[in-house]
């Protein structure tokens, strides 16, 4: 009942049923004026009723019941007002919520798993955060490897690739500093000097640096330490002396061959390349043979006195050799050649950073750290570190996609008609021989170079690998070089799968990294010292020299624990190709690759004409025990 002396009156009076159904009258025909016309009474609407109850009753007796009902509803509504206000306001604050919690936390699961890629064999390419386009060439296979890792993390399923799948290469131990000479430190009969000056890289000039010690044994020479040339590629002053240890280089070869640290000064001011004295590649073959350096060599040592090798390399075969002097040479690579300390001091901080950990943990780690890796007899605990702790395991990946390396494939990589014209560009400019062979011989399309196994391996295609292998997306890896064509958006591929992906940069600060700033053979160096003392070291190249070389290291040192990844790049574009024409299953991919890297983990023997730099298992550099 309304309040007394209200202008509105009565709700239960005539005129206040009136009133009420007028207003609800003109609030629904405010909006469907048919809906007006039902409510209020109309003639229709008045025969319907007539025939449904079998009544006759005036407008106003039904106008009365409906303006009681309208009543109530609006009686409700003023009630539960309040509730209603607090139950939008609830749902617009969850709402809110919602969206902020997931603005949070949306990039992190992006990051490690991936949404699923629309099937495609087509080439996807999206931006990153740098504007830059990311190329993925195997979405699809992307997808799969990442719910493959994501089951496996659950199930904490550790990959067996871990360790080597052989048994017998541990049989095998280093013995090439055994003292086995012929010279046996008699050098009466010395028929002159050798110097050499050797091109490269810190890997092409530590094999021509032993390579030179091979030679000077085989013509009884006397040999100066070498000089390495200045590259335009490389830009690196860096000579010996700021790589290797000199004193330590001849005190261990000293009962093999004589070596000096100059010329002596009768010597150095000749021409000598007007006493014909000056040898390049041109005057020796290619990975010459012993009976060639004797022919072609020693007579010019024997009358002149000295011989220069200007811009040595890879001119002494492997087969056929002296077992003596294929001996000498393992003895230089392995034992020989120690960086100096600062090197060493750098590589063990790095290897500690990276394990977390300061204790040497085999041969490797003590031959090429020297005594900056703490000794396990000697254990500080000043450091507050926990030494009976393990030391983080770390997978070595060493990527060949710098862009030389892409340029000079001729391969295509996804990145469209930008990249093709960018490589175009920088062949033009850096590979003129290269340009001036393709106008005269056939092209061979993108395609068969793949299909052929002559592509560089995208980081994409390793991480493919790495997630069948089943390495688990925790797994750090150290990336050695760092320098790869198209930078972190070319990366994304395979940080979306393995996210703790590090490099020296991100471990080693600016100012301990300031000492080897512009001598790009000191940094390989810390490469090759990272690679070496892996727990895990993948080769995407066979053809590099750092991975032959660190190869070759972790098979004479590891005994038996240093497992290699070495994938078939034409065997896994077989298998990738597939996936371009079929839907690959997962498993399928897998097993392939498995086998793969499996058979490549096969304990053998040297071949005939194999680098011994690379393969060093054969009786002149390793000895077998049963």
């Amino acid at each position: 009942m309304g309040k007394s002396g209200s202008k509105h009156g009565d709700a239960n009076s005539p005129c206040g049923s009136f009133k009420y159904q007028f207003r609800y009258q003109k609030m629904v025909q405010g909006s469907d004026p048919t809906k007006g016309r039902r409510v209020s009474g109309g003639v229709y609407q008045w025969d319907k009723l007539e025939l449904f109850n079998g009544l006759r009753s005036n407008s106003m007796k039904l106008g009365s019941l409906k303006g009681a009902y309208v009543g109530k509803r609006h009686t409700w509504i003023r009630k539960h007002f309040s509730s209603l206000v607090f139950t939008l306001l609830l749902m617009g604050f969850l709402f809110l919520l919602d969206s902020f919690m997931g603005s949070i936390f949306e990039p992190s699961v992006l990051q490690s798993n991936p949404p699923p890629k629309k099937l495609s064999t087509e080439t996807e390419m999206f931006g990153d955060k740098s504007g830059k386009n990311v190329v993925q060439m195997y979405g699809h296979l992307a997808s799969m490897a990442s719910g493959a890792l994501a089951e496996r993390e659950l199930k904490q399923e550790e990959s067996r690739f871990w360790k080597e799948s052989y048994r017998k290469a541990s049989l095998w131990s280093p013995c090439a500093d055994r003292k086995e000479s012929r010279n046996t430190g008699n050098f009466q009969s010395n028929t002159g000097y050798i110097l050499v000056s050797a091109n490269g890289g810190l890997n092409q000039q530590r094999v021509a640096v032993c390579n030179a010690v091979a030679v000077a044994s085989l013509l009884n020479a006397t040999l100066v330490i070498p000089r390495f040339l200045y590259s335009n590629v490389w830009k690196d002053p860096s000579q010996f002396g700021d790589i290797y240890q000199e004193d330590y280089f001849m005190k261990t070869l000293k009962d093999e061959v004589n070596i000096v640290k100059d010329l002596p000064p009768h010597l150095k001011s000749l021409n000598f390349k007007e006493i014909g004295s000056l040898i390049t590649d041109a005057d020796l073959t290619k990975e010459a043979t012993p009976v060639e350096y004797i022919k072609k060599i020693l007579p010019i040592l024997s009358k002149n006195g000295v011989v220069h090798f200007l811009g040595y390399g890879n001119r002494l075969g492997f087969d056929p050799m002296p077992s003596d002097l294929q001996r000498l040479r393992c003895k230089c690579n392995y034992h020989a050649l120690k960086f100096v300390p600062k090197i060493q001091e750098i590589g063990s901080l790095l290897i500690r950073r990276i394990r977390k950990y300061n204790e040497p943990r085999n041969k490797l780690d003590k031959e090429l750290l020297g005594d900056f890796i703490t000794n396990p007899q000697s254990k500080s605990k000043s450091n507050g570190q926990d030494t009976d702790r393990e030391p983080l395991k770390y997978l070595a990946l060493h990527l060949r996609f710098e862009v030389d390396m892409v340029a000079y494939s001729l391969c295509d990589f996804g990145g469209g008609k930008i990249e093709k014209d960018e490589l175009q560009t920088y062949r033009e400019s850096h590979f003129p021989l290269l340009m001036q062979r393709l106008k005269k011989s056939k092209p061979i399309s993108p395609e068969e170079l793949r299909i052929s196994g002559r592509c560089p391996l995208t980081p994409e295609e390793a991480a493919l690998v790495l997630a069948a292998l089943g390495f688990m997306s925790d797994t750090y890896i150290y990336l050695a070089g760092s320098q790869i064509y198209g930078g972190k958006s070319r990366l994304r591929p395979l940080t979306n799968l393995y996210p703790h992906l590090i490099t020296k940069e991100d471990l080693l600060s600016p100012n301990e990294l300031a000492p080897f700033n512009n001598f790009s053979s000191q940094l390989a160096a810390v490469d090759f010292i990272a690679c070496a003392t892996s727990d895990v070291f993948a080769i995407t190249d066979s053809g590099s020299q750092l991975s032959s070389l660190v190869l070759g290291f972790r098979t004479y040192y590891g005994g038996g624990n240093a497992p290699t990844l070495r994938p078939n790049k034409k065997r896994l574009a077989e298998v990738l190709s597939k996936n371009n024409k079929t839907v690959i299953n997962w498993n399928d991919f897998e097993a392939r690759v498995k086998n793969m890297i499996t058979e490549a983990q096969s304990v053998r023997l040297r071949g005939w004409g194999r680098s011994i730099y690379r393969q060093p298992r054969c009786p002149e550099c390793m000895c077998r025990f049963q």
